[in-house]
C-alpha cells in the first residue's frame, strides 16, 4: 500500500505520545475462565470445564481505550455503566490502566455490559452477555453529549465505536459529529449495522467485510465487489476515506478521490481476532493524529491487526512490538 522509511516510522510513532484521543460507544467487560476439559457432563452432552484462571479486561470501546493508552495516547473513554458490580470492575480495571474515569456515565435502569468467556485447550467452549440493547434514555444522550462539548478543545481525534449496545444513538451520532467537525477533529467511526448510515462526513469509515455487505444487502467475492462496495459506502456517507476489513485478506482502503489501494494481512498466525478490529481502529486514529496519511495510518493498523490475531483474548497492542514489526514490515523482513 506504501512504503515508509525508518525516518518516516520515527516520525509518526514520536507522534503518538499524549494525544488526547475520546472513545465513544459501550464500554463492555471482557470476562474469561480459562480451564481444562476432560469429561462429559453426565446431565447433558456438553463438556464440563474445569476452571484453572478468572481475568477480568476492559472491552468493547473500552478495549478500544486501553490500545490507545497501550500507544502512548491519553484516551478519554465517554459511555456508559450500570449501578452495579460489573461498573465497579470496570473503573477499578481502568484506573489500573492509568486513564481517566472522567467520561463514565452511570445510568441506573441498565447493567453494566460484561461478556463471559469460557476457554478451554485455546478454544472458546461458549460466550454468556449480560447487557441491555435498547437506546439510552434522552437524559443519559444529553449528559454525553455535554461531557464531549466541555473537552472537545482539548482533543486530537475522537474514535466513535459502535457495538449496537445501545449508547450511539442516532441522534446522539449525528449530534457528536457536527460538533467535532466544527471544532475541525479527526473521526473515525468502528460501525455496526444498526446505525451503519448515520455516520456521514467522517474521516475514515472502517466497517469489516461482513458489517458491508449486511448494509448493502450483497455479497462480497472479490477485492473488485469489495472496492465497488467501498464506493458506495464512500458516496452515501460522503465521508473523506472507507478503510474495508477483510480478515485474512487484509483491509482495503478507498480515498475520496476515487483512488483505492489493497494491503494483505501480516498475520503469521491467527489465534483468535476477538479484538482485532479495536487495535485497528485504535492504530490508525493515533496515526492519524500523529501526522499519518490515511495510507501509512492504514498500513499500520493492518500491522497491529496482525500483532494481536496470534494472542489468544482481548489483549492491547504493544507500541514497542508494533514499532519493532512496522521496521521489519518496511524493511522486506515479511
Amino acid at each position: 500500500m506504501v512504503l515508509l522509511s525508518e525516518k518516516r516510522i520515527d516520525e509518526i510513532f514520536s507522534g503518538f505520545k499524549n494525544k488526547r484521543i475520546a472513545v465513544i460507544g459501550d464500554l463492555m467487560i471482557d470476562r474469561y475462565f480459562w480451564g481444562t476439559v476432560t469429561r462429559i457432563s453426565p446431565e447433558a452432552p456438553v463438556p464440563v470445564v474445569e476452571v484453572t484462571e478468572e481475568a477480568n479486561r476492559l472491552g468493547g470501546a473500552a478495549n478500544v481505550a486501553n490500545n490507545i493508552a497501550s500507544l502512548g495516547g491519553v484516551p478519554i473513554m465517554v459511555g456508559v455503566v450500570g449501578k452495579d458490580e460489573g461498573a465497579t470492575v470496570l473503573r477499578r480495571l481502568v484506573e489500573e490502566a492509568g486513564f481517566p474515569t472522567t467520561g463514565i456515565v452511570v445510568d441506573d435502569s441498565r447493567p453494566t455490559t460484561i461478556k463471559s468467556r469460557v476457554i478451554a485447550h485455546d478454544h472458546h467452549v461458549v460466550r454468556i452477555d449480560h447487557e441491555v440493547k435498547a437506546d439510552i434514555r434522552q437524559e443519559i444522550q444529553e449528559k454525553i453529549l455535554s461531557t464531549i462539548e466541555k473537552m472537545l478543545s482539548e482533543l486530537d481525534g475522537i474514535i466513535l465505536e459502535d457495538y449496537n449496545k445501545g449508547v450511539l444513538t442516532k441522534d446522539l451520532v449525528r449530534a457528536i459529529i457536527h460538533k467535532a467537525r466544527g471544532a475541525q477533529k479527526i473521526i473515525t467511526v468502528d460501525p455496526k449495522f444498526n446505525n451503519f448510515f448515520e455516520y456521514k462526513h467522517v474521516t475514515v469509515f472502517k466497517p469489516n467485510k461482513k458489517e458491508a455487505e449486511e448494509a448493502l444487502g450483497i455479497r462480497l467475492h472479490s477485492l473488485d465487489d469489495v472496492k465497488v462496495a467501498a464506493a458506495e459506502i464512500q458516496r452515501r456517507l460522503e465521508a473523506e476515506n472507507v478503510l474495508v476489513t477483510l480478515g485474512e485478506k487484509g483491509m482495503l482502503l478507498y480515498e475520496k478521490n476515487g483512488t483505492s489501494a489493497h494491503v494483505e494481512t501480516t498475520a503469521r498466525k491467527v489465534a483468535d481476532v476477538s479484538g482485532a478490529g479495536d487495535t485497528v481502529i485504535s492504530t490508525l486514529t493515533m496515526a492519524l493524529v500523529a501526522g499519518a496519511t490515511v495510507r501509512e495510518a492504514a498500513t499500520l493498523a493492518n500491522i497491529a491487526g496482525g500483532i494481536v490475531c496470534g494472542e489468544v483474548g482481548i489483549v492491547p497492542v504493544n507500541v514497542s512490538e508494533l514499532y519493532k514489526n512496522a521496521r521489519q514490515y518496511f524493511n522486506g523482513e515479511r
